[in-house]
């Protein structure tokens, strides 16, 4: 079979059928199934809204394999970066280092799902026989882009095992760094989970859930095709209030909403608290064939432990009636912790063109990965749940 590598700028230049062949069927072991955030549908959305773009410093240059027919084989979701936000994997310190010292750090090439710190596929390659062979005309594709663009490296961000392996195999430099995951234990509601925590905790969450409803605060959870446009105006209220406190300008507009409401509604959940007849406070979640992804929450009104109750409990609730493996809460937080999620290694791969600068990179990522595994098992050591001398 001869393959050949194409750049596409945009996925208008891709069948929708044929990407989603490619991204949707790469799950092994523990990973997804279905990853919503690599599908047509989620990435079209950020195209065609316009928050992604070559306005936006994320340009779209995805890299294709084909065989002698044009079939596609493979892709990887791929991106011109002239700035560090949106990624998650921080490196701006590199970038700075890179200027000081008389280099250009931008552009980049960023192969990731933007401004979405989940863990997923992303050399987009079914599973069979010719699946690593296409990796590696992946990975030599974007060394070929880098090069074609003068771009100072490729960053390929939150990946599942199977990719790891492959960019790190062609000597990309591993970067790992840690998230707070729920993990369905195959509990039959959410009681049965308090009662695998520890007394203290177990009354701690009751607590936190009753004070968060105590202002006449209900919730509820909105689905596929019951999310109307009603429901995307207050949830994107919600998202530009806390959004504009937290980062000066959210990423995500008005549009993008309205799109994948459009194309994957069935892969929504709306978590929404009302009170006294009026939305105030919402969370957006992707649901997976096995995971519950939390994304973007936000709120009009501050009462305590709301955030907790949306974001962590009522996610552990659809997880546990839905029969999912786990929640990704998303990334940072320890507080996590204490609500019952558990630290989880989450890696990323890079490949620096300039040999200087690689040294000094892989000198830090060696002891930044050695700082990570130990605060991990420290964390999980102090995870919430009963020990046989508790109770």
């Amino acid at each position: 079979m001869t393959f050949q590598v194409k750049i596409a700028q945009g996925l208008k230049a891709v069948s929708a059928a044929a990407w989603d062949a490619c991204a949707l069927n790469t799950g092994s072991g523990d990973d997804d199934p279905f990853n919503p955030f690599v599908s047509y549908a989620f990435l079209s959305a950020l195209e065609d809204s316009g928050c992604v773009g070559p306005k936006a410093g994320w340009a779209p240059v995805h890299v294709l394999v084909e065989d002698e027919s044009e079939n596609l084989l493979g892709a990887a979701p791929c991106y011109v970066k002239s700035h560090s936000q949106g990624e998650y994997v921080f490196d701006h310190s590199w970038a700075d280092a890179y200027e000081r010292a008389g280099g250009h750090y931008y552009p980049k090439l960023q192969v990731s799902v933007p401004f979405t710190p989940v863990t997923g596929p992303r050399l987009l390659v079914p599973s069979g026989p010719q699946a690593d062979t296409i990796k590696a005309h992946l990975i030599a594709g974007l060394r070929a882009l880098r090069d074609q663009i003068g771009a100072s490296s490729i960053h390929a961000t939150f990946l599942q095992q199977d990719d790891l392996e492959a960019f790190t195999s062609h000597d990309f430099l591993r970067r790992d760094d840690q998230q707070f995951h729920w993990l369905n234990e195959g509990y039959a509601n959410f009681e049965e989970f308090l009662s695998a925590l520890a007394s203290r905790k177990r009354k701690a969450i009751k607590r936190e859930r009753r004070d968060a409803l105590a202002n006449g605060i209900t919730v509820e959870w909105v689905i596929g095709p019951e999310i109307s446009e009603a429901h995307w105006d207050a949830f994107f209220a919600f998202y530009m209030d806390t959004g504009s406190r937290k980062w000066g300008r959210p990423y995500l507009n008005r549009q993008f909403f309205s799109l994948i409401g459009e194309r994957m509604a069935e892969r929504v959940l709306l978590i929404m608290a009302k009170r006294e007849g009026r939305y105030i406070a919402g969370a957006i979640n992707f649901i997976g064939d096995k995971r519950l992804y939390g994304r973007n929450w936000g709120c009009i009104e501050d009462h305590p432990f709301l955030h907790f109750e949306v974001c962590y409990y009522q996610a552990i609730e659809f997880a546990i009636a839905r029969r999912l493996d786990r929640v990704e809460a998303g990334a940072q937080g320890e507080h996590k912790l204490a609500r019952g999620y558990r630290p989880v290694i989450t890696s990323s791969a890079h490949d620096i063109a300039d040999p200087s600068l690689r040294r000094a990179v892989k000198a830090y990522l060696d002891q930044e990965r050695a700082y990570v595994s130990e605060a991990a098992e420290e964390l999980a050591e102090a995870a919430p749940f009963r020990h046989r001398e508790d109770d």
